[in-house]
């Protein structure tokens, strides 16, 4: 009974299914370029999930169906669906060779979207920006709006950056679980860095551990997290810092050194004092015994010491570094904070030998020299930073 069922249904389709061929042709293969695609998005999927070979295999796919599409039916083209696939391959990585070559007076697709795509993959930016700002992703099928927030995402990241880390999210709503997403995600962690969000900073990089740390290009993520931790205050809040261990945690030894020296010189320099202690001696732990890192964790952890509460400690810390291990910029914070701390003790050493004085109090103590020194110091690390600023990690 149930057989007949099926066979009576399948015979009363047949007819509409032969309608909908006569009425969509197709490309060679006898599929629609939408359905292309599909298969376009799904080796990126498996480019977010870690696997190489979809990675290898991406290029020669969509050279592949850009051939597919220069051999359809021109007829194909008038269903909105295949327009729209066609700014999808575009922004999937497809060549703009091929799109230029497809019959643009057949093409069913939203004028902004097809130039906007086009001026988006051939560079030509402002144009981008000018065609793509007033388009409204939430607006388009998902799979296309997807890649459009993502592409504004880019666009705006430097000139508008609300807007940008809006479109950013957008992409992620709209695409949940695919390489649109995982691209999203790599882009705006740098951004709400940038603008000192902490509590979305820690978000998105979480969401990120979680679902794409096997990612093609987690390589890429874990250099705009560094970027977005240390090229802002977002690391230097004591009361925050157990938060950043946790998140640092899940990236390798070496890498968290880095970071964690990073984090120390950047707290030093703006007087946060106790995140430099934290961050050099997280540092001390993950550094090898002798070493140039080693080193450095000690200068950290000594400058605070000794501007802190550990004035003796801290200054035989820093005496017994082996400057040669030092980076050149540091040398001068070292030479400053060992000539403060020494004009320091020497005022507060010479005022209570005199049996005849009274006892030196802050408000007489001649700390000019000193902070002149510092000052100098302060110069040139101000001049050193210009230099490297580009080479942060």
């Amino acid at each position: 009974m149930i057989r007949l069922r099926l066979r009576t249904a399948l015979l009363m389709a047949l007819p509409f299914a032969a309608a909908s061929a006569l009425a969509e042709p197709a490309t060679p293969s006898g599929e629609q370029p939408y359905e292309l695609v599909r298969s376009l998005q799904a080796v990126q999927d498996g480019i977010a999930n870690g696997d190489t070979a979809a990675h290898g295999s991406h290029i020669a796919l969509a050279r592949q169906l850009g051939e597919k599409f220069l051999a359809a039916d021109p007829a194909v083209w008038s269903n909105p669906q295949n327009g729209q696939a066609v700014v999808i391959y575009l922004l999937s990585g497809g060549a703009p060779q091929v799109v230029r070559k497809l019959p643009r007076d057949k093409l069913n697709v939203d004028e902004r979207l097809f130039n906007g795509a086009l001026a988006y993959v051939e560079g030509r930016q402002d144009e981008a920006r000018e065609l793509l700002k007033e388009v409204k992703p939430r607006t388009l099928p998902s799979g296309l709006g997807g890649q459009v927030a993502l592409v504004q995402g880019a666009l705006f990241a430097r000139s508008e950056t609300s807007l940008a880390i809006e479109r950013l999210d957008d992409a992620r709503l709209l695409l949940p679980g695919t390489l649109v997403e995982e691209a999203a995600l790599r882009r705006e962690i740098l951004l709400v860095g940038q603008a000192e969000e902490f509590d979305k900073f820690e978000f998105l990089t979480l969401a990120y551990i979680r679902h794409y740390r096997n990612s093609i290009y987690a390589g890429d993520f874990w250099q705009r997290f560094s970027s977005g931790l240390t090229q802002s205050s977002i690391a230097l809040d004591e009361r925050r810092f157990a938060r950043i261990a946790t998140l640092l945690e899940q990236i390798d030894r070496a890498s968290r050194l880095k970071l964690y020296l990073v984090i120390a010189r950047a707290a030093m320099v703006r007087g946060r004092l106790a995140v430099t202690r934290l961050a050099g001696e997280r540092a001390l732990t993950l550094s090898a015994d002798a070493s140039a890192d080693r080193e450095r964790a000690h200068f950290f952890r000594g400058v605070s010491r000794v501007l802190g509460d550990e004035y003796d400690g801290g200054l035989a810390e820093l005496k017994a570094l082996d400057r040669s291990k030092l980076p050149e910029r540091d040398i001068p914070l070292l030479n400053a904070t060992v000539q403060l701390a020494l004009d320091v003790r020497k005022q507060f050493a010479g005022g209570s030998a005199a049996a005849d004085k009274p006892p030196a109090t802050p408000a007489r103590l001649d700390l000019a020299s000193s902070t002149a020194t510092l000052a100098r110091a302060q110069q040139q690390l101000g001049e050193l930073e210009l230099l490297t600023r580009d080479r942060r990690p």
